[in-house]
């Protein structure tokens, strides 16, 4: 079963992530965290297969991204933005190794569950 961690700054949409993400079958939500500074420590705690992060964050989520990949280049970091539509934004965390696919706010389970399958 894929491990999910989620890297967002609103506990309201970490809530609404984790529950759309248990009403899918065979993914798991394993650890949360509430900024991009954060994100290597609890990585490297709960080791999970797939990061949803979010993109605007105290600490940026490209950055985070960035870390994140170093810290283990096969991790796969799908983006959450309510800023659909940022060429430049979703170019520059593509850049800092994020998938190509990525989610925008308000999330639909549909759109999440297709990305997470989409990485996997």
């Amino acid at each position: 079963m894929p491990k999910v961690m989620l890297v967002d700054d609103s506990k309201f949409m970490r809530m609404l992530l984790r529950n759309i993400i248990n009403s899918i079958e065979d993914f798991e939500v394993v650890s949360e965290c509430d900024d991009g500074s954060k994100a290597i420590e609890e990585y490297s705690k709960s080791k999970p297969d797939i990061v949803l992060m979010d993109l605007v964050m105290q600490t940026s989520g490209i950055d985070a991204t960035r870390e994140l990949k170093n810290y283990d280049p096969k991790v796969s970091v799908v983006c959450c933005t309510a800023m659909g539509g940022e060429e430049a934004l979703m170019k520059d965390a593509i850049d800092a190794g994020a998938e190509k696919r990525y989610i925008t706010k308000p999330f639909k389970k549909e759109e999440v569950e297709d990305a997470l399958k989409s990485v996997m």
